[in-house]
């Protein structure tokens, strides 16, 4: 691509041809991945009649699902950081745009942790792991092509294009660093994590 990019002026970079499109790519098979990783988290317990064990230890409803959620995102964030290292390696002979890279990089994560919640929910939800991966693929999926929903014009159209996970994660790949976006990430995640312990605390009270 050298040849050609020389002939156009503000021409893209490293990051832009090869660091971010990695990072896409890395969202989408983190979404074939997640639900594989947290279908365990909480319908392997039930299934072997462990969770009401779990249940009589003196820790809160709130304490395990945090706990089970901050497990399996060390674990991802620990894939991540294997990831980053690939376009990191460019700056042996190159350089890279730090700014859109960072950003790139912190959609990832919050991408991914809005994975592993949602991932956690349907566990909670389901006594059969395989279940709790295909429901879990299909919310994920889901609110991944809201943004296609939402391509059209009017306000129903704008509101699924903004629910869409995709369509936040798109401005931080082009760099875009927007407290709106992160609020919605954030937003998501503790929703979803809300309704585990709520649903690990009705099955508690038998409800």
């Amino acid at each position: 691509l050298q040849p050609r990019l020389l002939g156009i002026e503000n021409a893209p970079g490293l990051t832009e041809i090869v660091a971010t499109p990695l990072l896409g790519y890395a969202a989408i098979l983190m979404l074939l991945v997640v639900p594989l990783l947290t279908m365990r988290l909480i319908s392997e317990e039930r299934r072997n009649r462990t969770l009401t064990l779990l249940f009589s230890a003196p820790i809160s409803m709130t304490e395990i699902a945090l706990g089970k959620y901050l497990g399996i995102l060390l674990f991802l964030l620990t894939a991540i950081a294997l990831t980053t290292l690939m376009p990191l390696s460019l700056l042996v002979g190159g350089q890279l745009d730090m700014g859109m890279f960072g950003a790139s990089l912190i959609g990832l994560i919050l991408v991914v942790a809005s994975f592993a919640a949602v991932g956690l929910f349907m566990s909670a939800m389901s006594s059969h792991p395989a279940i709790a991966s295909i429901s879990t693929f299909g919310v994920l999926f889901l609110f991944w092509i809201l943004d296609w929903s939402g391509a059209g014009t009017g306000a129903t159209g704008n509101i699924l294009g903004y629910m869409s996970l995709l369509t936040h994660y798109e401005a931080f790949l082009k760099g875009i660093f927007d407290s709106a976006d992160v609020f919605y990430y954030l937003l998501f995640i503790t929703l979803f994590i809300v309704l585990s312990i709520r649903r690990l605390d009705a099955e508690r009270l038998g409800t």
